[in-house]
């Protein structure tokens, strides 16, 4: 509150003063905004007659608003967020602001919109399931398969085979592949393969190697095929030696 008008250098008994609320503050009911002076030469006491002014409370459909401050007045900022399946257009914070006298909320309302996914795309060699939709909803599956190849070879399906619908236009992964793949037999100077060998390497085949007497394995025991038809990780070393390691003997 501020006082009206000039303030006097001395009071009287019965002399009243006047309050008026300050700029984006406004008048409480009951309170007073006057008060005087009493016989006993003091001020009648009066508590606090005005409260900031609130912004209009937000509503957002398909969400929810989060005061921090637990009141939508100026200078306190309202927090906005989505129900799961629907995506936030707009700011997701807004502060409700002084203009002249008056509150207002520093943009426009944000909304909340249904997440859809177009199609995840067709790939060559393969398809996936619902291929005739152009539009999905959210945390649909589409899976993807290879079509049977015409050639000695089947198709490898490399990377993900099922993707979901996880935001707007958003799938959980890039569709995959659908193509041979075929690793070389692995050889290992020193070594030799403990488990995994056949005839041809195709997508995912895993070989397991050991070192000969003598020598120590540097890298993965373990290799298996990639989707770019080459062993993954690259592929060991048998070394000369002990593998390093040297053991003290105190007496």
């Amino acid at each position: 509150m501020q006082l009206q008008g000039r303030p006097e250098s001395l009071y009287f008994p019965g002399d009243k003063i006047r309050y008026a609320c300050r700029s984006g503050y406004e008048y409480v009911f009951p309170y007073r905004l006057v008060t005087y002076c009493e016989r006993n030469n003091s001020w009648l006491p009066i508590g606090e007659a005005c409260a900031r002014k609130q912004c209009p409370t937000p509503e957002v459909k398909n969400g929810e608003v989060f005061a921090p401050d637990e009141l939508f007045s100026f200078d306190s900022e309202a927090h906005f967020s989505c129900d799961e399946g629907y995506y936030l257009i707009g700011k997701n914070i807004l502060t409700c602001k002084l203009v002249g006298d008056n509150v207002q909320w520093n943009g426009i309302i944000p909304r909340c919109e249904m997440i859809y996914c177009s199609s995840p795309g067709k790939i060559k060699n393969g398809k996936h399931t619902n291929s005739y939709r152009k539009i999905f909803e959210y945390n649909e599956l589409v899976t993807y398969s290879c079509n049977p190849s015409d050639g000695p070879d089947e198709y490898s399906l490399v990377g993900e085979s099922k993707l979901i619908c996880s935001g707007p236009d958003t799938w959980s992964s890039d569709p995959p592949e659908c193509k041979v793949v075929k690793c070389e037999l692995p050889v290992l100077e020193h070594g030799r393969p403990v488990s995994g060998i056949r005839d041809n390497f195709s997508y995912q085949a895993v070989v397991v190697f050991e070192c000969l007497q003598g020598f120590y394995l540097n890298g993965s025991h373990i290799v298996f095929c990639g989707g770019n038809s080459t062993w993954e990780p690259e592929m060991p070393t048998c070394i000369k030696g002990t593998n390093g390691i040297i053991f003290l003997i105190f007496f």
